[in-house]
């Protein structure tokens, strides 16, 4: 069954009342970043690849206000503890552990010589946590936005999205590229935003077919990018670059990958057939999409979760059955296509299919999955949506 996906206006006026109520405190400055999903190109982010993300429509928010102290206060919908900075100084790692994802963008302002005044903040989610769908991109982007608004002023949003992700490598330990900070904050509705990764150009590429619509299924299994399976493949990239002795990923051939294969040993020689691959497959689908080709989109999308799965190792048993689900509905059912999103390691997948089958596909999504699995998982929908921004 497709879940709704909540109104931003509900979860502003839910995060106003929850400053009020936890922090005692009324809400001048509110600022929304969304999570995103990649319709195609992972883990080629921080390879100099090309990347297909959208923002979606579910939301990170932050409702806050001066308050004339030196001191930051957040509290947060989840009930943790509310985390206390001292501003008047550079800020460091510290506890709770969630409260470094603003602690590293606040430091990055701090770093570009802005006085940040103490402030309460209070944050409120429809972004589900560890679903391999950007929550810390859009928690970081929220904050850079809502700093924005508390200093009255403008960063341009590459480098707003390059703080935020500075914020993510020096203080989550997660050493990710540019696609998840990127698509929270050049999202557009209606536009899908194509990275070309080694330039750092976003292109927003039009996505208004009403007749399209994109499932996204959280397995809720989730994962963790800091414990190290994220870095041990990025490690394996930059070690198969150096051997095959080229500049960038964008320079190597599937033939170079091939002739040297035995060189490059495994798994490094089967990492690097994923990069090669994956950055020819994008260009393909973003191609393909253009022209409404689905019937060569669709096996892209496919081939994506396959390498994805074997070649890189980021998928799990459940993103697996998810995406066969889809595969088994196939085109007479509606589906597109259908592979894995996110970091791996559990998360969502996303199926791209006819709107009008949306509903139908979601229930079957579901059932079919409950019953391999006995997990019951969260299905909805989204359009590409409004990148991070303040609420007036």
């Amino acid at each position: 069954m497709l879940q709704i996906n909540p109104n931003l206006s509900d979860l502003v006026a839910d995060a106003a009342a929850g400053l009020l109520a936890s922090l005692q405190s009324k809400a001048t400055i509110t600022a929304a970043a969304p999570g995103r999903v990649n319709l195609i190109g992972e883990h080629i982010d921080y390879c100099d690849g090309f990347v297909m993300p959208f923002a979606i429509d579910r939301y990170i928010v932050i409702a806050g206000c001066a308050n004339g102290t030196s001191e930051a206060r957040i509290s947060t919908a989840l009930g943790d503890e509310i985390a206390v900075f001292d501003l008047s100084k550079p800020l460091v790692e510290g506890d709770p552990k969630w409260s470094n994802y603003l602690r590293g963008v606040i430091r990055g302002f701090q770093d570009r010589s802005y006085h940040v005044p103490g402030f309460d903040a209070y944050i409120l989610s429809s972004v589900p946590g560890g679903a391999g769908l950007s929550s810390s991109a859009a928690l970081e982007c929220a904050t850079a936005t809502f700093l924005e608004g508390l200093l009255d002023t403008r960063l341009q949003t590459r480098e707003k999205a390059l703080l935020c992700q500075k914020a993510e490598h020096d203080f989550a330990h997660v050493p990710c590229g540019i696609m998840d900070q990127f698509a929270s904050a050049f999202g557009k509705a209606n536009r899908l935003v194509l990275i070309d990764c080694q330039s750092g150009d976003p292109e927003l590429v039009p996505f208004e077919n009403p007749d399209l619509t994109v499932l996204i299924a959280n397995t809720m299994v989730h994962h963790e990018l800091s414990d190290g399976g994220y870095a041990s493949r990025r490690k394996h990239t930059e070690d198969g670059l150096a051997i095959l002795g080229k500049a960038s990923w964008r320079d190597v051939t599937a033939a170079d990958v091939q002739d040297n294969w035995d060189q490059l040993g495994d798994p490094i020689n089967r990492r690097s057939r994923h990069v090669v691959g994956e950055i020819s497959r994008t260009i393909e689908a973003a191609a393909a999409l253009a022209k409404n080709d689905f019937e060569t989109l669709g096996p892209l999308m496919a081939a994506s979760h396959d390498s994805l799965r074997d070649d890189f190792e980021v998928s799990c048993e459940e993103l697996d059955i998810m995406v066969d689900i889809a595969r088994k509905i196939g085109r007479q059912g509606g589906v597109i296509g259908a592979r894995m999103t996110g970091g791996g390691f559990g998360g969502s997948t996303v199926t791209l299919c006819e709107s009008r089958k949306a509903s139908e596909i979601a229930e079957t999504l579901a059932s079919e999955y409950e019953k391999a699995t006995g997990i019951t998982p969260q299905i909805f929908a989204s359009r590409p949506s409004q990148g991070a921004h303040l609420v007036s």
